[in-house]
């Protein structure tokens, strides 16, 4: 028998009336089965949320900081079984599923520190103009209350840290809803935060269903709302509350440049590996994974083949095997939803390099060349492991097509040449630009976040906790400066 996992109410441990089974998108098998909130329950959670907001705000920051601490290490002691978890309900390969442990480690560990200096205030002369002669001002930054967090499936552990750690470091009340096909990740963290001191009613998870999320959205209780996920669903929620603020973390296509000073066969072998690597990771389920690659004419012969044996060395299976590379999809659906896409393309006369297979919810890493500018696979998020190759003339050419998507999250861009990166930071339109490698890499403690249809606003530790909050001035008058 499965127990049923209880879920999170202002600090404590409920049950509602009705549950749902979590099943590993691998074999099917019952991964745990999990208690839904009652509508009443959800109330209760926002209403206490709204109550202790003044008082949270207040909570001095070493109470703050000593809880994130507490967690931080404590995901430490139970890495492997919280990876197995990961693993389990999501299709990860363990390696992955070890290293999003270690993120989520490093990102409570960054929110402690950022709670202690955080809000250090900032002093400003007023007396450069005659009327702010003896004046002050003062300026701090306080919460703009109750964040509703919102998290994807694809990171269960990671994003659920960056929506709840950066709230409780700015001492920002916080209901947090988990993916509903990865939930036991956040409630584990609610496991780390019950052994701390926060106060009651500073933070809830509930595994809410996407149908009940309308009107928690509309509650103007929940002043922030801090999203990941689909462009389609997250402008969405920003069209129905245009006075709240919203931070949007979406979609993108990533692009990896590689330029035509990249060129020696160990930079050619270099920039495979990673590209191989990095469209495959998650099974391709990362917003940042590499979907198209833009090589300058004089090394694309070269590296086309070094990219597909690469990617046919990508080891794929069972996601609890150390050895595999690539797990499943998140469910057959999605899997069923890439081999259309990629379909779609070979009919319209790409080539079809390796892969473009489906077994179930595993989908074969596959690399595609020749692929036309208007099927999905080019204009869309593809959100699998599948890889297009494009080859063009010269650096502006291959800016100029980083630049042709709706997207832009990161690019990546293989150059040894200090001004071209330079130049592709000016000119690519993105949130972050990687030099010397693929648009995957983040360090969660950078701000993360895209422009265009990629989203608004920034993650990353310190970043959120500016969204979380507000400054307010205060002026000091009568002062000898």
């Amino acid at each position: 028998m499965t127990s049923t996992h209880a879920f999170w109410l202002a600090g404590r441990q409920a049950t509602g009336e009705d549950t749902f089974d979590v099943r590993s998108p691998w074999d099917g098998r019952l991964v745990g089965r999990v208690s839904v909130p009652t509508d009443a329950q959800v109330e209760e959670a926002v209403a206490a949320a709204y109550a202790v907001r003044d008082e949270f705000a207040a909570t001095p920051a070493h109470v703050r900081a000593a809880a994130l601490d507490h967690v931080s290490k404590r995901l430490v002691e139970r890495t492997e079984e919280i990876a197995r978890l990961i693993s389990a309900e999501n299709g990860k390969p363990l390696k992955w599923a070890r290293g999003e442990v270690g993120r989520a480690v490093s990102v409570f560990r960054f929110a402690a520190e950022e709670a202690r200096r955080f809000n250090g205030g900032e002093a400003q002369r007023l007396d450069t103009d005659l009327g702010g002669q003896g004046r002050l001002a003062l300026t701090r930054r306080f919460p703009k209350g109750v964040v509703l967090g919102i998290a994807p499936f694809n990171f269960p552990l990671n994003l659920c840290a960056h929506k709840i750690a950066p709230a409780i470091a700015a001492g920002a009340p916080i209901i947090l809803k988990p993916a509903p096909a990865t939930p036991l990740s956040g409630l584990i963290i609610g496991d780390l935060l019950a052994e701390t001191e926060l106060p009651a009613g500073s933070w809830s998870v509930l595994p809410v269903a996407n149908d009940k999320m309308p009107a928690l959205v509309r509650d103007e209780r929940l002043p922030v709302i801090s999203f990941t996920g689909s462009e389609k669903v997250g402008y969405a929620i920003m069209d129905s509350v245009p006075r709240k603020h919203c931070t949007l973390e979406l979609g993108g296509n990533g692009a990896a440049v590689v330029l035509a000073d990249w060129a020696s066969d160990e930079d050619l072998d270099r920039a495979a590996q990673r590209i191989a690597t990095f469209s495959n990771y998650q099974g391709g389920q990362s917003c940042i994974s590499v979907q198209r690659v833009i090589a300058d004419a004089s090394v694309y012969d070269r590296l086309l083949p070094r990219v597909v044996a690469a990617v046919e060395a990508q080891v794929t299976g069972d996601p609890g095997d150390d050895a595999t590379d690539v797990g499943p999809l998140v469910s057959e659906d999605a899997a069923k939803r890439v081999e259309t896409w990629v379909q779609e393309a070979v009919d319209a006369g790409a080539a079809l390099l390796t892969g473009g297979k489906r077994d179930g919810a595993s989908y074969a890493p596959t690399v595609l060349a020749d692929v036309p500018a208007d099927v999905t696979i080019s204009c869309e998020e593809v959100f699998g492991p599948v890889l297009t190759v494009q080859k063009v003339n010269g650096e502006a050419e291959a800016f100029a097509a980083v630049n042709d998507s709706k997207y832009g999250l990161q690019a990546g861009v293989f150059t040894h040449d200090l001004q071209t990166a330079f130049r592709a930071h000016r000119a690519l339109e993105v949130g972050g630009v990687v030099v010397g490698d693929v648009p995957s890499y983040r360090a969660d403690q950078m701000p993360y976040g895209g422009v265009k249809q990629s989203g608004v606003g920034r993650e990353g530790v310190r970043f959120a906790m500016e969204d979380y909050t507000y400054e307010r001035v205060l002026v000091l008058t009568g002062i000898d400066l």
